[in-house]
């Protein structure tokens, strides 16, 4: 079984996690799963790090590593928590930078990449896209954008939920 990550609650089925038998550049174990979204350090890898020394911490402190690229958080998130979504929690890959997305003075747990199809069930989140693309495009170009998105393609949402109040948060990301 996996660790748990509060930011980031399964690792696996959002594929920043994989079924694996190589062993851990930190550890040297194989444990069954390597993480493979994106590592922020200076050194050059050759394996990639165990969940498990993601979560302890580790990884990150050994190698001064980051999985997410954090900016824009809000003067209310906590450094604690800035260092467990940076440097404790599996970032995931996008088509540009990744974006950690807040709510409620936390950070919103990440739940993968969603469609116009996925997003169907979180009207909170589409109406945070639409909000979000109608900033600089017409209004018939915003709707075109958001049933155009592919949880397998591109443009492409990700989506998240708050921790505290359960809303559900996305942006969206293309090449």
């Amino acid at each position: 079984m996996l660790p748990g990550f509060a930011y980031h609650p399964d690792p696996l089925a959002t594929g920043s996690v994989k079924v694996s038998e190589s062993t851990c550049v930190y550890c040297g174990e194989a444990r069954g799963y390597t993480y493979v979204g994106p590592v922020f350090c200076a050194e050059s890898l050759g394996n990639r790090p165990c969940p498990w020394c993601i979560a302890d911490g580790s990884f990150a402190a050994r190698y001064e590593a980051e999985f997410t690229d954090l900016y824009d958080v809000p003067s209310t998130v906590s450094m604690e928590t800035i260092e467990i979504i940076s440097r404790r929690t599996p970032g995931f890959s996008s088509w540009q930078d990744g974006r950690w997305l807040f709510h409620c003075g936390d950070g919103a747990a990440f739940l993968g990449p969603v469609g116009a199809r996925e997003l169907a069930a979180f009207p909170d989140a589409t109406e945070m896209l639409r909000h979000e693309a109608s900033e600089g495009w017409p209004p018939n170009h915003v709707e075109d954008f958001i049933t155009a998105l592919d949880k397998d393609g591109d443009p492409t949402a990700y989506l998240f939920r708050c921790r505290k109040c359960g809303t559900h948060l996305a942006y969206a990301d293309y090449t």
